[in-house]
């Protein structure tokens, strides 16, 4: 029996110290791939695809996404730091680094005879402890402008050039006052549209407190730009309809072929007459005027009876668009111009058309109460405007962060160091060999403020000692200043974190370092090599 192989003689195999030392190398390969990044003085990674499109970025996610990455325990690492991207929307690049460091960390005692089972019980008890560290950090904040603006002005410059990032601040805290409404919760984020233009340059983004439409008027006679404008949002076809069925008409004349002609014209002209009668109505001998967005078609002879009467249309709009156009400037999306009424209109105090190149834009802005809006991008490339999508996402969450959390960390490296402080004297209250688990998770956690200081050009060393010393002495938290490498105190600056990122870090971090450890045999045994 002992000759039978239990494992299929193709399967390669690790074992015990062996598999231990794989998943370890490749939690460090990823760690100083990324390790570069981290913070506002993190340098940029530029990614080349197979076609030789070009993505320079310093965004955690982004990269991971992008990167092929060959290597399973990294693989997983990475899926890991993303998934963190897409619950809280920040914090990837501070994920692998973390990972990498209880690993690296666990390394040293595992060389001297330490079991990883002990190390994982230590490190569980640590990331409890760690919570209630945080817990205690953790400041509530009202939601008012310039608190946002901390924690947005924070997560911005890390993923961007200051200037670009203060500029974006204002947009992203501008975008989420305007649509939150009066109880502090957080809003939904697509009603916050991104649009992208290939023009002028990236400081010329803006917030459009409405809507940008990628498409324009079809008639040439149409006004170009309107004030005080009604704003008929519509699902109804003006234009010829072909049968649901296949029939056919048979007539004996040329007669009787114009009438039915003129029977089908005369359908259309109707509706556009309703829409017409309304206008005249609502607008003659006023400063007002008029506007219709239509999901469906719109034909050249019902475009020219519009352009006649001085309104402007636009003809088959986005869906989304229609959505979001009933919410910026109020009234309904009608399916039929039957009963039409004031009351079923929104409003927008101006509405213009902007050609670019090929493309035309149609802005409607200066509604009311405006439930949605739009954060139009500018830059004079692709990667640019990337690059500030990226951005503006991560600005947005971050923002919302907030308001769900109603409370802030203080940032710069503060909770890292504070928490090394207090988890080493846990670790003198714990018995047995446990306190070295808990010393390990505390140097682990240094990793963030060392990093930090050595991507501004710090040494590391130098740096932690600094900190370590200031923070023993001061009951404020203590961050690190990345422009003069010396100690400061992060509420004061504005660096801000938020809460729901660092408590998913130390989760998540520990899981997926814990379950690595655990790992004493990694087969490559897929049903390929079962075969023969």
């Amino acid at each position: 029996m002992a000759a039978i192989s239990l494992l299929n003689p193709k399967a390669e195999f690790a074992r015990a110290a062996q598999a231990l030392s794989v998943n370890i190398t490749a939690s460090k390969g990823i760690q100083d791939v990324m390790k570069t990044n981290l913070g506002p003085k993190g340098t940029l990674k530029m990614l080349v695809s197979g076609a030789g499109d070009i993505k320079i970025t310093k965004d955690g996610n982004v990269l991971l996404h992008e990167m092929q990455i060959q290597h399973p325990t990294a693989s997983l690492i990475a899926r890991a730091s993303t998934a963190q991207d897409d619950i809280t929307g920040d914090g990837t690049t501070s994920t692998v680094l973390l990972i990498g460091e209880l690993l690296k960390q666990a390394e040293l005692y595992i060389a001297e005879g330490l079991h990883p089972r002990i190390i994982t019980e230590g490190y569980d008890q640590a990331r409890l402890q760690a919570l209630k560290i945080l817990d205690d950090m953790k400041r509530p904040v009202e939601i008012n402008r310039k608190n946002l603006q901390d924690i947005a002005r924070t997560a911005l410059r890390t993923k961007l050039n200051n200037q670009l990032a203060d500029l974006l601040t204002d947009v992203c805290v501008d975008a989420i006052l305007t649509i939150k409404k009066d109880d502090d919760k957080s809003v939904d984020l697509h009603m916050v549209e991104i649009m992208e233009m290939q023009h002028k340059s990236a400081t010329d983004t803006q917030l459009v407190k409405g809507i940008v439409m990628d498409h324009g008027s079809r008639h040439p006679d149409m006004p170009k730009r309107l004030e005080n404008a009604y704003i008929l949002t519509c699902n109804v076809s003006m234009e010829y309809e072909k049968t649901e069925v296949n029939s056919g008409f048979f007539y004996k004349t040329a007669e009787e072929r114009e009438h039915f002609v003129l029977a089908e014209r005369d359908f259309i002209i109707q509706r556009v007459q309703k829409v017409i009668e309304l206008k005249k109505k609502l607008c003659d001998g006023t400063n007002k005027s008029f506007v219709v967005i239509n999901q469906k078609g719109i034909d050249p002879n019902s475009l020219d009876l519009l352009a006649k009467e001085g309104i402007m249309a636009l003809r088959r709009a986005k869906r989304r668009n229609m959505e979001r156009l009933a919410l910026a400037c109020g009234g309904l999306a009608l399916n039929s111009f039957d009963d039409i009424k004031e009351e079923h209109l929104g409003f927008a105090g101006v509405v213009y058309e902007h050609v670019l190149g090929e493309t035309k834009y149609t802005f409607v802005e200066d509604c009311k109460v405006p439930q949605s809006v739009t954060i139009l991008m500018k830059g004079p490339n692709k990667h640019t405007l990337h690059q500030i999508k990226d951005a503006v996402r991560d600005g947005l969450r971050a923002i919302n962060n907030t308001l769900d959390d109603k409370c802030l960390i203080p940032g710069a490296g503060s909770f890292e160091i504070h928490a090394n402080l207090k988890l080493r004297d846990h670790a003198r209250t714990v018995k047995g060999k446990t306190r070295l688990a808990i010393q390990a998770y505390a140097d682990a956690l240094l990793v963030i403020p060392k990093t930090l200081a050595v991507n501004s050009g710090f040494d590391s060393q130098d740096t932690i000692v600094k900190l370590q010393e200031e923070a023993e002495l001061s009951t404020d938290p203590i961050g690190l200043d990345l422009s003069t490498g010396e100690p400061c105190k992060p509420v004061d600056l504005g660096i801000f974190d938020n809460y729901i990122v660092k408590k998913q870090i130390l989760n998540s971090c520990t899981v997926i370092a814990t379950n690595l450890l655990l790992v004493d045999e990694i087969m490559r045994a897929g049903m390929s090599s079962l075969k023969g």
